[in-house]
């Protein structure tokens, strides 16, 4: 039987830290196993370290390895003067033998557009292949991790279920454990990992967009979730990866964590990435979030809603991470919200309200609405005019239930 412990002391920690230094290639006979190398006590006066900071911890575990890494422009190691360099860049300068660069929806530099199809190609830097996740597949086939003896999993994430980077996780990790590679996560900050909020995913709406049984906004960093996928045997067939996360020092979930790198090109600031869990709803209606000016989800319109307090007007145009943005070249009246509190919970007011304000709603939602809510239910609320305080009520039974299990997982107060 596997025994599962998230919250070790730090004994154990270490204890596992060094068995996973004469064990990270198991035989195929083996069984999975959860690692957790050791973290320091945490402290509000200390900054934040990432687990690529951290090299003195992973390094025995790459060294005379064949690697591949999964990763976009966020993966980077902090400097004591303030600069960063790339992952890959570091792991090359060191020797490491990287192979392979897998890349997630916006490519490995971080250019494409939400959604754009990234096909697969050589880095310009390195001269290393990059095999694009967000393309013809999603999920690492047996050619492409052909002699791989690990793989690294290192991507800024915002901690929301839409946000397609968990995805991507999923698919790498049920392919290594496919093929009993172990997988090796450096655990990053989530800036939204101080709440949860939001419908929990059904799973017949399961997509891209949304995998795992969990709600919009669940709490957790990448590293945590990457343990959850495992040990509540979401893969394919109940499958369980090797798995080792390299964990954060001197973080806890309520940690105000700024981000030094935009993790895709439509989040430029902190206030988008707050409100990000909000307003990407409206990606499934017929209203702008932004896209094509210089307040990407931060603000919201269209050229439907008549409302006399909506005084806010913007028109979008092509632009950085917006080819073809909704709405282009046609003013859109709504809200700004960039000079708005913080949000610690999912203000669905604004959905209910552009809904009431749009004259022709047959056309307001679209089919992605229903893959983005995870459920049919919150469209039919907002339809059946039910007030935005009871739609946020109607979401808390099943919270908790899932609080439950993300107990479980945790590593980090």
């Amino acid at each position: 039987m596997i025994s599962y412990q998230f919250k070790n002391t730090y004994f154990l920690l270490v204890s596992l830290f060094f068995f996973s230094l004469i064990s990270c290639n198991p035989s195929k006979n083996s069984k999975f196993k959860i690692t957790t190398l050791p973290k320091s006590e945490t402290s509000s006066t200390l900054q934040i370290s990432t687990g690529a900071d951290q090299t003195k911890l992973y390094l025995k575990l790459l060294k005379n390895k064949t690697i591949a890494v999964t990763t976009n422009q966020t993966s980077v190691i902090h400097k004591n003067n303030g600069n960063y360099t790339h992952l890959v860049d570091s792991l090359l300068s060191l020797n490491i033998h990287v192979k392979t660069v897998f890349s997630p929806e916006h490519g490995f530099r971080g250019k494409a557009d939400a959604g754009e199809k990234v096909t697969d190609g050589i880095d310009a830097k390195t001269g290393l292949p990059i095999i694009s996740l967000y393309g013809k597949n999603r999920k690492p086939s047996k050619e492409q991790l052909n002699g791989i003896d690990v793989v690294v999993f290192d991507i800024q994430d915002v901690g929301v279920r839409f946000y397609t980077y968990i995805s991507t996780l999923h698919y790498v990790m049920e392919a290594c454990a496919e093929l009993n590679i172990p997988v090796i996560i450096f655990d990053r900050p989530n800036p939204n990992g101080y709440y949860i909020d939001g419908p929990t995913l059904e799973t017949e709406y399961k997509s891209f967009v949304g995998m795992h049984p969990v709600p919009i906004v669940y709490g957790m960093t990448i590293g945590e979730y990457a343990q959850m996928i495992n040990g509540e045997k979401w893969m394919e067939n109940g499958i369980q990866c090797n798995l080792t996360v390299v964990a954060l020092k001197n973080y806890t979930h309520a940690s105000n964590y700024s981000l030094p790198i935009k993790p895709s090109p439509n989040l430029p600031n902190d206030k988008s990435i707050n409100l990000y869990p909000s307003l990407c709803l409206f990606e499934g209606t017929n209203v702008s979030v932004g896209r094509g000016t210089e307040k990407q989800f931060q603000i919201f319109g269209s050229p439907f809603m008549k409302n006399k307090d909506f005084t806010y007007c913007f028109t979008p145009q092509p632009n950085f991470g917006a080819k073809h943005p909704k709405h282009e070249n046609v003013e859109c009246c709504g809200l700004d919200l960039s000079t708005t509190k913080p949000l610690d919970k999912i203000n669905i007011s604004y959905l209910v309200e552009a809904y009431t304000s749009t004259l022709d709603k047959s056309t307001f939602f679209n089919t992605f609405f229903v893959k983005l809510a995870g459920t049919n239910k919150l469209q039919q609320q907002v339809e059946s005019g039910v007030s935005a305080k009871e739609i946020h009520q109607s979401w808390q039974p099943k919270i908790e239930v899932f609080k439950k299990v993300r107990e479980k997982y945790l590593l980090y107060e």
